[in-house]
């Protein structure tokens, strides 16, 4: 049985969520093994981590996992009550203003990059905005 566009991007969600988990274990395990940190010493908001990369990387993560609750609710629910004809149109749109602001974040921290960063970010929010509106039939 095919993929919904809504499912596809559920699942792009989680998958992009586990590419970049992935990514900061990789990263901290090669610091460990390299000698350069103590397995326990890493700060939970990567602040102290050697690397500029790896302290966007922390963030970016950070941020995917932030917004993942609120976006697979909706989708799960549009799945679930059969609605995915409110949401199919414009998940894929969600799932690549998510890459997006990710990739951007992973990047630069520079002007511009915020910048784009927040115009990926902006587009995920009015997509979800405009799904609740429709999912409770207020527009």
């Amino acid at each position: 049985m095919p993929l919904s566009p809504s499912a596809a991007a559920l699942l792009g969600l989680a998958a992009w969520s586990l590419l970049l988990v992935f990514l900061l274990v990789n990263q901290r395990g090669l610091l460990v093994m390299a000698g350069r940190m103590k397995v326990n010493a890493f700060a939970a908001d990567g602040s102290n981590t050697p690397s500029a990369f790896g302290k966007r990387l922390v963030r970016a993560y950070a941020n995917t996992q932030e917004n993942l609750p609120m976006q697979a609710a909706v989708l799960l629910y549009a799945i679930a009550a059969g609605q995915t004809a409110i949401t199919d149109p414009l998940a894929g749109l969600l799932l690549g203003a998510r890459l997006f602001q990710s990739i951007a974040h992973l990047i630069s921290t520079s002007a511009l990059f915020v910048w784009l960063r927040f115009a990926g970010f902006f587009v995920q929010l009015a997509i979800l905005a405009w799904w609740l509106l429709k999912l409770a039939a207020l527009v």
